[in-house]
């Protein structure tokens, strides 16, 4: 019973009986093909029989295997390796298809390859997930031919498995090593310079070319009778909170991302770079009500704490209540923190609502208010108008985006620190913004 389940008829079988069909109308005229047609069919049973003794003689005669990680990181090219070996005692080919989890969307998985006997073959391929979640893997099906190309046997290996998608800890790990090699620059991160010295004593050292001069401690020069500077470190354990707006503004998609998933991947990736510059970092999301409060720590295992609260969070499809946001601000963080919210507003009416509270949060912490430019709005600003729907598709984008400038414009005349900025480059805009602060002693 197991070998018609997986016996499967391979395309060139139908190739000869084509052939077959096409010897016996042409014998309909010449009559001596008529033999040679029955011997051609004596011939086609033979060989298929023949062919499925080949490929069920041998139990496992070929081993596959999909390596899965425990974790994808979401919106990145994950790679996932796949190794298969021939133990037939002849050359095969090998058919792989790969059942992919429904969140791709794609059904045309496929790989062709020749093994020879005992032979090892590895490849891989990459799958990218838009999607944090739980995502299934199906069968690896293996359908396996012999030289003869008249059936195939299928094998079928790691029936559902799942991999859990994750914010992107790909970025993150990126911006942790060019911030650990002082190579920020080479992903557009600036270098800020250092106002004043708002920063903590740390040591007095002998003077190396390339110290300012304006940190020499003269005393200490005069007794060790060589140059000697104070050497000075960042102020640490300032608390920092990233804010997730949860409402249906950010269900907004770009590039197939939706803009409450690249809030996320910057949460973690900014995070991760506080949490290295010894300062504490916290998690709030909030809609109609806060949903997740994660207060800020500088522990070593206090990322992974932010990277679970981050997995389990959804947008919602109402309105967010930025008052009860600041009551709850008022009440749960009492420190002075530096607080990043991560919100949209698509016309200025909508900040203004919202503006009575967001002040009232600034007199007590560093806001940073970032919101997203609607980037589809582009092609219609830079597209040449040729005809009257052109320019007036035209003009209603470049007031949009007029109106998303103005929004800067009204957060800075009320004292609040505002980021617009293009979905693709939100992470390397906070990460700035916070050097920023860093060096100019804000926090």
């Amino acid at each position: 019973m197991n070998i018609f389940k997986s016996l499967y008829i391979h395309q060139r079988f139908f190739v000869y009986l084509t052939i077959i069909a096409a010897t016996f109308l042409v014998s309909f005229w010449l009559p001596i093909l008529y033999s040679a047609a029955w011997f051609l069919v004596t011939i086609l049973v033979v060989l298929f029989f023949g062919d499925i003794y080949m490929l069920f003689t041998i139990k496992k005669g070929v081993i596959a295997r999909r390596i899965l990680t425990e974790k994808f990181s979401n919106s990145d090219d994950n790679p996932i390796p796949i190794t298969i070996k021939n133990n037939y005692k002849f050359t095969i080919e090998a058919k792989l298809i790969d059942e992919l989890p429904v969140q791709f969307q794609k059904r045309d998985f496929e790989q062709i390859i020749q093994l020879n006997s005992a032979e090892n073959y590895n490849f891989e391929y990459s799958v990218k997930p838009v999607e944090r979640g739980e995502y299934h893997f199906g069968n690896l099906n293996v359908f396996v031919s012999s030289p003869f190309r008249i059936v195939a046997r299928r094998f079928k290996f790691q029936e559902n498995e799942m991999v859990a998608v994750y914010p992107s800890y790909i970025q993150m790990k990126k911006y942790e090593f060019l911030a650990m090699s002082n190579r920020l620059t080479e992903f557009g991160l600036k270098k800020i310079r250092r106002i004043g010295h708002t920063l903590e004593f740390e040591q007095i050292k002998n003077y190396i070319a390339g110290d300012d001069v304006r940190t020499i401690n003269w005393k200490a020069t005069a007794k060790r009778n060589q140059l000697m500077v104070n050497q000075y470190q960042d102020e640490k354990s300032q608390p920092i909170y990233s804010i997730i707006d949860l409402g249906r503004v950010m269900k907004m998609p770009f590039e197939e991302l939706k803009l409450l998933d690249y809030a996320i991947n910057s949460t973690l990736a900014f995070s991760n770079i506080a949490l290295r510059k010894n300062d504490k970092a916290g998690l709030l999301t909030f809609a109609k009500k806060v949903d997740t409060i994660v207060a800020a720590s500088n522990k070593k295992t206090h990322l992974n704490t932010i990277n679970d609260a981050l997995y389990n969070i959804n947008t919602q499809y109402t309105d967010s209540d930025f008052g009860y946001l600041y009551a709850l601000i008022k009440r749960k963080i009492t420190q002075r923190s530096l607080l990043i919210l991560y919100t949209n507003f698509e016309h200025i009416s909508g900040l203004k609502r919202q503006l009575p509270f967001l002040q009232a949060i600034s007199k007590f912490h560093l806001l940073v208010v970032v919101f997203f430019e609607n980037t589809e709005l582009d092609n219609l600003i830079n597209e040449d108008a040729e005809d009257l729907q052109t320019i007036y598709h035209k003009t209603i984008a470049e007031k949009f985006a007029y109106e998303k400038r103005l929004i800067v414009k009204e957060l800075e005349s009320k004292g609040i620190y505002g980021i617009l900025t293009k979905p693709q480059h939100l992470t390397v805009n906070v990460i700035n913004k916070y050097l920023e602060f860093k060096a100019k002693g804000f926090i």
